[in-house]
């Protein structure tokens, strides 16, 4: 049987700032961001399975992205926490915010890391993650492929 691919997309709201940047990037902003995320894998062939002719139901995937990505990052603010925006967190959790604090610099390439090594925990064996692509802007985006890695 062949391997395929399938990719379902997902949007939410994630405000950041980069710590030591030397551009705009440095002040508290937000982005729309669109996630790709593409599986492969092999159609299950058991026609006795509710989930015949399927890769992975588009609802599992989407339990997963959405339990691991869209539900804590949407409408959140993502601080690297190694650095003195912690204190600017602290200040904004304290006033009712949804904060993340992150080990990383939260830019769309190290966001988009720490998504596949989410996502890559919760897939069944028989499917792999192929690639993600995390669009930053209508002109910007990093991916993601397992090959690379």
């Amino acid at each position: 049987m062949s391997r395929i691919r399938i990719t379902k997309q997902f949007s939410f709201e994630t405000g950041h700032a980069l710590y030591g940047y030397d551009g705009k990037c440095k002040n508290v902003h937000g982005h729309s961001y669109k996630l790709s995320v593409t599986v492969i894998g092999k159609p299950i062939t058991d026609a006795s399975n509710v989930k015949f002719g399927m890769v992975i139901d588009f609802s599992d995937l989407k339990t997963i992205v959405k339990d691991e990505i869209v539900d804590v990052f949407d409408h959140a603010t993502v601080f690297n926490k190694n650095t003195p925006h912690v204190e600017l967190a602290k200040e904004l959790k304290d006033r009712g915010h949804s904060v993340l604090l992150v080990d990383y610099q939260p830019t769309s390439e190290m966001m988009v890391i720490d998504f596949a090594e989410k996502i890559i925990k919760h897939l069944p064996e028989t499917i792999q993650l192929h690639s993600l692509k995390l669009q930053e802007t209508d002109t910007s985006f990093a991916e993601w492929y397992a090959s690379d890695n």
